[in-house]
C-alpha cells in the first residue's frame, strides 16, 4: 500500500515538473551530464532492463542497488552544498527560484531511484518465488506451498501494469502453471488416497493432503468444489450399495437403519479425518446433507414403486421417524451449506411444534374438552425455524392423500360411534345447576380436529391441508346432521283443544306442555352445542388459514359449517317457543269462546289467564336454567316468544264478540295481568331477579298495550261517532278500517250502524294527528254516563288492589 502511495506521488510530482525545452537545454549546458538518470526522457523499465538484460545478470542485483544507494547519498550530498551555497542575505526572488527549480529536478531524480529500486525488489522476489514455487510443487511441499503461493500472486498483481514486457509475462504464465498443475496434482492425490472403488487408505496422505486443502483455498474455487464433491460421493458409496431398491432394509419400515448409519458415519469421519479438512468447509454437515438428498431421491424412487404397499400406519412411522432426524440435524448444525449454489435452500418449517416428537399436553387436552374455544389458546413461545426441516419428509408429501384418506374414515367411524353411543345412552341428564350441558361428542370432535389439523401442518402446508379441510367440512355438516338436528324432538301435529270445561276443570301442575322435561333439555343442550360448534368453527377457520401457506389461504372457507350450527340454533329456539306457544293455543281458544256479553261483573283474572301463566311457569325457568352458559340465545327465544305470543291472542282478541261493558273490563284487567308476566317472563320463578332486556320489554310494552288500547276503544260508547272515531285515531297508531271493523263487531254494532263510521274514519284518517291534539284531552270517560265513570274507576282499583 506504501509503494502504491509512493508511485502516485512520483507521477504527481513528473506532471507538476514538466521543465520547458529552453530549461532543460540549459541545464544540460550549465551540468552536461551522459548519466541516463539525467534525462528528462528517463524511464525506469529500460533503465532496469539496461542493467539486467537477462535473467542471469540478476545475480548480481545487490551490488547494483548498493551503487544506486551511493549515488542516491552523494545528491543528496550535492543538494545541501547547492542549497548552503546560495542562502546568502540579499539574494534576490530570481536566484530563488532556480535554486528551488534545481531541487525539484534532484528530487525528480532521487523519485525515479526509489521506484527503480522497489520495483527491482518485486521483481526479484517475483523471480525467486517462482522457482520455489516450482520446486515445493513437484516435491509435494504443500504446507510451506501454501504460504509461498499467496505472496507470488500478491506480489505479481504489481506487475498488472507491465504485462507487456516479456520476462513479466513469462513470469505470470509460469504461475498460472504452477497453479494449474498444483490443482490436477492435489486431484491425483485425493484421488490415489480416496479411490472411487475399492476401500479407503487409512493414515498415512492425512497430513500431506491436509496441507493440499489449504492450497486448495487459494486455487480456483472450482477445485476445492471437485474435492468435496469426490469425498463425500466416495464416502456414501456403500449407503448407495447397502440401502439399494431391491433391498429388505430400503423400505419404510426400517427406514431406522438409515439414520443410524449415517450417525455412524458422521462420527467416523470425525475420528478419522476431522482434522485433515479446514473447518470452514464444513464437511461434516456437508456430508449430512448429501445423504439427506440421497435419501430423499431413494425414498421417493420406492415409494413410487411401491405405493399400493404405503399404509397409514407405516407412512406415519417414517415421517416421524424422518422428522425426528430432521431435529437432530438441526440441534447439530446450523445449516449455513444449505444457502450454496450447489444447494436448494428448502422452505422454511411451520411454525408450530412438531406433534410427532412429543404428545399434546395432557392438560390441554383436558381444556379442549371442557372449555370452550379450545382453538383459541394462548400462544406458545415461536419455536426457532429448522433449516433441515423438511429435507427429508419433503418425498412424502405426495402419499399423505393415504393419510387424507386414513382420516375420512376414522372420521367416519367417530360419528357413527357417536350416533350409536347417543342411543345407547340417551340424551344428558337434566343439571340445572349447571345450565344445558354442552354434548360431551362436540368436545371430542374438535380435539381430534386439532389433533389432525397440527399433525398434517407438520406433513405439509400445502394441498393436504386443503383436502384435510374439505374432510373436516364434511363431518361438521355430518355432525350437525345426524348429532344435533337428527336429535332434536319431533313436534306433533294434533292439537287436543280444551273446552272452557276442562279448562275451568284443569288443576294447577297439569302437564299440558307437549314437551316432556328430559325433551326441553335435550332442545336445550342441542342448541347450547351448536353454539359451541359455531364459536369453536370461527377458531378452526383461523387457525387453519395460520397454518395453510399464504397462497391457499382464500380456499380455506368454513361459512356453510357455521351457517349450519347457526340453523340448528335457531330449529332448536322455534321448538322452545312453538311448544310454548302450543301449550298456550287451547287456553287463548278457550277465551276466544267464553260468552263475554254475559260476563255480569269484573272478578279476578279468567281461567285462561292462570293456564297460560301455569304452562310459562313450567316451561321458562327449565329453559332459562339449562341455557344459563348461553344468555343471549334465551333472550332470543323470549323475543321470539312474545312476537309469536301477542299477535296470537291479539287474534283471539278480536274473536271475543260481541262483548259488554263488563266484559271488556274482565278482558282488561286479563290483558294487564297477561302483561306483567310476560314483562317479568326472563326471571319468572328464579330467585335472583334480572332486569328484562331492553329490547323484549319494548316488544312486549308495545303488543300488549296495542291489546289494551283495543278494549279501551271496545269500552267507549260508540256516540258521538266523531269522538269515537277520533279516540280510536288517537289509541291506535296503526289504525287502519280493518282493525276499525273488527272492534265494532267486537261492541255488537249492526252492518248498518258500522257503515257510517266506516265512512267517517276514511274521512278523518288523513288529518294529521296534530290537529286532534285539541281533543286528545278528552279522554274516554269524558262523554259516558256517571254510571260508565264509576265502572273504569272500580276496575282501576281493582288492578292496583292486584298489583
Amino acid at each position: 500500500m506504501m509503494e502504491e502511495e509512493e508511485l502516485e506521488f512520483v507521477e504527481e510530482l513528473e506532471a507538476v515538473l514538466q521543465l520547458t525545452p529552453e530549461v532543460q537545454l540549459a541545464i544540460e549546458q550549465v551540468f552536461p551530464s551522459q548519466d541516463p538518470l539525467d534525462r528528462a526522457d528517463f524511464n525506469a523499465v529500460e533503465y532496469i532492463n539496461t542493467l539486467f538484460p537477462t535473467e542471469q545478470s540478476l545475480a548480481n542485483i545487490d551490488e547494483v542497488v548498493n551503487k544506486i544507494r551511493l549515488k542516491i547519498r552523494r545528491l543528496d550530498d550535492n543538494i545541501r552544498t547547492v542549497v548552503r551555497g546560495q542562502t546568502n542575505v540579499g539574494q534576490d526572488g530570481r536566484q530563488v527560484k532556480e535554486i528551488t527549480r534545481d531541487i525539484k529536478q534532484l528530487d525528480h531524480a532521487k523519485r525515479h531511484l526509489t521506484t527503480s529500486i522497489t520495483t527491482l525488489n518485486h521483481l526479484h522476489m517475483l523471480a525467486g518465488g517462482v522457482d520455489s514455487l516450482e520446486a515445493m510443487t513437484r516435491r509435494r511441499q504443500y504446507g510451506e506451498v501454501a504460504n509461498l503461493l499467496q505472496g507470488v500472486m500478491n506480489v505479481l498483481e504489481h506487475f498488472h501494469k507491465y504485462m507487456g514486457i516479456p520476462q513479466i509475462r513469462q513470469l505470470s504464465e509460469r504461475v498460472k502453471a504452477a497453479q494449474t498443475e498444483l490443482g490436477q496434482q492435489i486431484l491425483a492425490d485425493f484421488e490415489e488416497a480416496f479411490p472411487s472403488q475399492g476401500t479407503k487408505r487409512p493414515g498415512g496422505p492425512s497430513n500431506v493432503l491436509r496441507d493440499a486443502c489449504l492450497v486448495a483455498n487459494i486455487l480456483d474455487p472450482r477445485i476445492k468444489q471437485e474435492i468435496i464433491k469426490k469425498f463425500i460421493k466416495q464416502h456414501l458409496s456403500e449407503y448407495l450399495v447397502l440401502f439399494q431398491e431391491n433391498q429388505d432394509v430400503a423400505w419404510l419400515d426400517k427406514i431406522d437403519r438409515r439414520y443410524a448409519w449415517i450417525k455412524r458415519q458422521l462420527v467416523d469421519y470425525e475420528e478419522k479425518y476431522g482434522r485433515m479438512f479446514p473447518r470452514e468447509w464444513y464437511m461434516t454437515e456437508r456430508i449430512a446433507v448429501e445423504f439427506c438428498h440421497v435419501t430423499r431421491t431413494e425414498l421417493a424412487k420406492i415409494m413410487r414403486t411401491r405405493a399400493k404397499e404405503i399404509e397409514v400406519k407405516l407412512l406415519l412411522f417414517a415421517i416421524q421417524r424422518t422428522t425426528n432426524f430432521e431435529g437432530f440435524l438441526a440441534k447439530r448444525f446450523s445449516g449455513c451449506t444449505l444457502t450454496d449454489g450447489t444447494l436448494k435452500k428448502l422452505e422454511s418449517p411451520p411454525t408450530s411444534t412438531n406433534p410427532f416428537l412429543e404428545d399434546e399436553p395432557a392438560p390441554e387436552m383436558e381444556e379442549l374438552a371442557t372449555e370452550k374455544g379450545d382453538l383459541d389458546q394462548p400462544k406458545k413461545p415461536k419455536a426457532p425455524d429448522n433449516p433441515f426441516h423438511g429435507i427429508v419428509s419433503k418425498c412424502f408429501e405426495p402419499h399423505l392423500y393415504v393419510y387424507i384418506e386414513s382420516q375420512d374414515k376414522n372420521l367416519g367411524e367417530l360419528i357413527d360411534r357417536f350416533v350409536a353411543d347417543f342411543k345407547s345412552q340417551g340424551p344428558p341428564k337434566p343439571n340445572t345447576d349447571e345450565g344445558g350441558a354442552v354434548l360431551p361428542s362436540c368436545a371430542d370432535l374438535f380435539v381430534y380436529y386439532k389433533k389432525c389439523m397440527v399433525q398434517c401442518s407438520q406433513l405439509s402446508t400445502g394441498e393436504p391441508m386443503i383436502a384435510l379441510t374439505t374432510i373436516f367440512q364434511k363431518y361438521l355438516r355430518e355432525y350437525a346432521w345426524k348429532i344435533l338436528s337428527g336429535n332434536l324432538p319431533k313436534t306433533t301435529t294434533s292439537s287436543g283443544g280444551l273446552t272452557i270445561s276442562s279448562l275451568l276443570k284443569e288443576k294447577e301442575g297439569s302437564e299440558v306442555a307437549k314437551f316432556t322435561l328430559e325433551e326441553l333439555c335435550l332442545i336445550c343442550s342441542i342448541l347450547s352445542t351448536a353454539e359451541y360448534c359455531l364459536a369453536t368453527t370461527q377458531q378452526l377457520e383461523e387457525k387453519l388459514k395460520e397454518k395453510v401457506d399464504v397462497s391457499l389461504i382464500e380456499r380455506i372457507n368454513l361459512t356453510g359449517e357455521m351457517d349450519t350450527f347457526s340453523t340448528v340454533i335457531s330449529s332448536s329456539i322455534q321448538l322452545l317457543v312453538q311448544d310454548l306457544d302450543a301449550a298456550c293455543d287451547p287456553a287463548l281458544t278457550a277465551m276466544s269462546k267464553m260468552q263475554w256479553q254475559n260476563v255480569e261483573h269484573v272478578g279476578d283474572q279468567s281461567p285462561y289467564v292462570t293456564s297460560v301463566i301455569l304452562h310459562i311457569k313450567q316451561n321458562v325457568p327449565i329453559i332459562r336454567d339449562n341455557l344459563a352458559s348461553t344468555r343471549k340465545y334465551f333472550t332470543q327465544f323470549c323475543i321470539k316468544f312474545a312476537n309469536s305470543f301477542i299477535p296470537k291472542f291479539i287474534t283471539h282478541l278480536f274473536k271475543c264478540k260481541p262483548i259488554s261493558m263488563v266484559g271488556a273490563e274482565q278482558l282488561l284487567l286479563d290483558t294487564h295481568s297477561l302483561k306483567m308476566v310476560l314483562l317479568d317472563l326472563p326471571s319468572i320463578g328464579s330467585q335472583v331477579v334480572r332486569k328484562a332486556p331492553a329490547s323484549y320489554t319494548k316488544i312486549v310494552v308495545k303488543g300488549m298495550t296495542r291489546a289494551e288500547m283495543i278494549l279501551k276503544v271496545v269500552m267507549a260508547p260508540h256516540e258521538p261517532l266523531v269522538v269515537f272515531v277520533d279516540n280510536y285515531i288517537k289509541l291506535l297508531t296503526d289504525c287502519n278500517t280493518e282493525t276499525f271493523q273488527k272492534i265494532l263487531d267486537m261492541k255488537g254494532l249492526k252492518r248498518s250502524e258500522q257503515s257510517s263510521m266506516l265512512e267517517l274514519l276514511r274521512q278523518r284518517l288523513p288529518a294529521p294527528p296534530s290537529g286532534a291534539e285539541g281533543s286528545s284531552s278528552l279522554s274516554l270517560m269524558a262523554p259516558t254516563p256517571e254510571q260508565e265513570s264509576s265502572r273504569i274507576r272500580k276496575l282501576e282499583k281493582l288492578i292496583k288492589k292486584r298489583l
